[in-house]
Formats: structure tokens, sequence, C-alpha cells
């Protein structure tokens, strides 16, 4: 079904209103992408188209065209029906459902497009488009351009710049509506249903391919659209590789089990990650690390609110990190020497945190200028510290080889705080425990 229509036309007012007169804006279809010979994906929309329109089928486009003397600011090109192919392929919703579903103001068959985007377009000064996406559309938008510029001499008007969408469409999705909070609670709850399933299972002898199938199969009979990206069930050592996704050791005794998953709900995403024992309780050296990476991570979260810079949360994390990586004597040398010259590295690779939304890692700058941006409200950002001890590190004691563990939630900023949309999957020792039983 289509989204909330008075939200999707707040969206791109909102566009059109920092575009200014005179402008028009292009948002192609994702292209469908082969998985082997003539089979498909499934497919997923352009998340810029998404947002701007909740329009759900490929080899469409979006133009936006402000001020348009005959109201016809919001222009959809779709597939028309085909009762031939609907046969093979499903309803498509065609010329007529572009309008009167998604609240186009005209709409057109997609093989109009040439002819119609010369008329509306030749008019305009610039052009708004997605830069550094969709190599082979970019080229069919040249063509029009030099179409354009030959045209101007004659005529006296055509664009004469190409600017990038993303400067506006970007900034926009890094600020979430109510409608967009309340999809991300639902994609979190549905994921924080699956985790615990996750914690159920979890033994000795269990492959991690059937951790991946409960995930799974809890997202979507929770009614998601399905992982909002490869499931990381990583056991053993491979909880110390950071994005592990083959997913097919058979779980022993001792081992510590790393799940980051998450849910994808109308088109938003859930990104979570729980680390916890195999068997009923972390052995010695692996509840130290997990105390201390809950302990960042707890801290890190602490801090979260309007006016505080992003990179402050990673350094909060980062100097609990650095204090307990040499309290238990796997650092040597003082805090600030270990941060300078990055001696925790090996141990901890990654940054704390990334924007959240319809990308997991989601749009929108985490600079301004040279700084780094302040946290404002509506914001969403993960918080996801994390110690990984590989085994090929030679000199590192024995005992605290082979363990990575780290642990994620999804924070939304506040007008004054902060709320951790994923507080309910239990993370503390005790709470796994007890799901655990």
């Amino acid at each position: 079904m289509p989204l909330d229509r008075e939200a999707l036309a707040r969206r791109r007012r909102a566009v059109m209103d920092r575009m200014g007169a005179d402008a028009a804006a292009i948002f192609p279809a994702a292209p469908m992408a082969v998985r082997s010979h003539d089979v498909e994906y499934r497919y997923r929309p352009d998340n810029d188209l998404f947002y701007l329109t909740g329009f759900p089928e490929p080899e469409a486009l979006c133009l936006l065209l402000p001020g348009h003397e005959k109201r016809e600011e919001f222009v959809l090109f779709v597939l028309p029906r085909d009762i031939e192919r609907e046969t093979w392929t499903g309803k498509r919703v065609g010329v007529e459902g572009a309008v009167e579903q998604y609240g186009a103001d005209m709409a057109y068959p997609i093989d109009k497009l040439d002819e119609k985007i010369r008329e509306y377009v030749g008019e305009r000064e610039r052009v708004y488009y997605p830069l550094g996406r969709n190599p082979p559309f970019t080229q069919r938008l040249m063509g029009w351009l030099q179409h354009w510029q030959l045209q101007r001499p004659r005529t006296g008007r055509g664009p004469t710049a190409v600017l990038d969408a993303n400067e506006i469409v970007h900034e926009l999705r890094l600020f979430k509506a109510p409608e967009e909070v309340a999809a991300m609670r639902r994609a979190i709850a549905i994921a924080g249903d699956a985790h615990v399933a996750a914690m159920r299972m979890a033994q000795p002898g269990v492959h991690e391919y059937e951790i991946e199938a409960v995930l799974d199969y809890t997202f979507r009979r929770l009614g998601a659209w399905g992982p909002a990206y490869p499931s990381i069930v990583a056991s053993g050592s491979n909880a110390t590789i950071l994005h592990y996704t083959t997913n097919t050791r058979v779980m022993a005794t001792g081992d510590v089990l790393l799940v980051d998953a998450g849910a994808e709900f109308d088109g938003y995403c859930a990104d979570i990650t729980r680390t916890y024992p195999v068997e009923r309780s972390f052995t010695g050296p692996q509840r130290a690390i997990y105390e201390l990476v809950l302990q960042a991570q707890q801290a890190a979260i602490a801090m979260i609110q309007p006016g505080v810079r992003f990179d402050d949360v990673h350094q909060c994390a980062l100097r609990v990190l650095v204090d307990g990586l040499a309290s238990l004597g796997i650092l040597a040398g003082s805090a600030a020497e270990i941060v300078e010259k990055e001696f925790y590295k090996p141990f901890y690779m990654h940054r704390t945190s990334h924007w959240l939304g319809l990308d997991v890692h989601d749009a929108g700058k985490y600079k301004i200028g040279d700084q780094s941006r302040q946290l404002e409200a509506g914001m969403v950002l993960t918080v996801e510290p994390g110690i990984y001890v590989g085994e090929h590190l030679d000199a590192i004691d024995d005992k605290w080889r082979g363990i990575g563990v780290r642990i994620e939630d999804d924070v939304l900023v506040t007008p004054d705080g902060h709320e951790v949309l994923s507080s309910a999957i239990p993370k503390t020792i005790d709470e796994i425990a007890a799901v655990r039983q």
C-alpha cells in the first residue's frame, strides 16, 4: 500500500522549496539487478525515490517542477498496465494508479520519458539530480542536456547547471518525521523478537545458518520486508571478523556468538547487535571483555543530546575501551599515548556510530565544514562499540585470543536528550541469561 500521501507531499514540498523557482529535479528508479542468467534479485526501490513518492516499482522516474504553470509539480513516469506482462511478473500500478494511489499531478508511461522531459525541463535553468549513482541513467541525462544546450541559442532558455540533489534530499532524510520514527520502531521491535528467538536457540552443535534462518523467519512472520542487510551470525573467532556473513560454522562449547541483524519495515531499517555465550555463561575473559564493551556503550549513549557533536560519541566510547584494555593488560602505556598512536586499532578498528533510516548507513553529512556536526532532535544513530581480539595477534595472552564482542543499539535524539529505540532487547548479562534459561 502507498505510504501516507500527506507525509510524502510534505517531503516533496520541502525539496521544492529548497530548489527554488526555475529548477527541475529528476529522480530515477533503481535498476533491476540480475542475480544469475535471467533470474533477478527481489526488487527494492531507490531510497530517494521512495522517500519522495512511496512508489515501489522499477522503471519509474519522479520529476519535480516547483511552480509549474499548470500545477504539474509532481510528475511520475511508470510502467503502463500490461496484462500479458503482469501474468508473468505481477500487477502494476500503471499510469492511472500513479495519480490515484500516489498523488501524482500527472503521470505518463515510461516510454514517453524522452519526449515529455524535454518539454518539462527545457524551460528550466537548473537541474537537480542524485549524482554518483546509476551511471547509465547519468549518460542519458547528459544526452538531454546536450539537446537543451543546442536549443538555448534559439530559445534563450534551458538548463545551464546540474546540481546534486543529494545535498537537499539527504539532509532532509537525516531528520526523521513522526511517521518515519514509527516505521523504525516497528522494524526494531520485529528485530528484537528475532534476536530473542536467536538467543533461545543458540547452543553447541547448532549451525550459524540455523540462527540466521530463525532471524529471517521471524522478520517475515512479523511483517518485515526481510533483513535490512545480510545478517552476521558469527561464533567463536568468527566474531572477530567485522562483516562475517558466511554463517556456516557449527557452534562449539566455549564459544561466544555475535549476532548483528536488523529487520526492514516500510523501507526503514533496524541495526542491532547482541553478543552472548553459546553455553549458559561467559568464561572469565569473555565476561571481562563483554562488561567493558557494555560500559563503553552505556557511557556513549548517556551523552547523546542536542548540541553534542557526532564524533564526541565515538571519543567517549573510545576512552572507556582504551582505559579498560589497559586495565586488563591487553594494551600497555598511558591512555593518551594509546589513543595518539592508535595502539587500540588492532582491537577496535571501526567508528562507534552511523546514521540510520532508509539506509542502514543512512544519508546525511557527518561533518559541517571541517567540524563534526552537532546532534539535533530527529536524528537517529547507532551506538556500537566493540572489541575484537583476532587469533592472529600473537603478542596477546592466549586467554583473550578469538574473543569478539559488539553491542549495538539504535538511538533517537530527542529535544531534551535521547531515546534508545532498541532498549527492550536484552543486553545485560543477567537479562540475556534470563532469556537463555
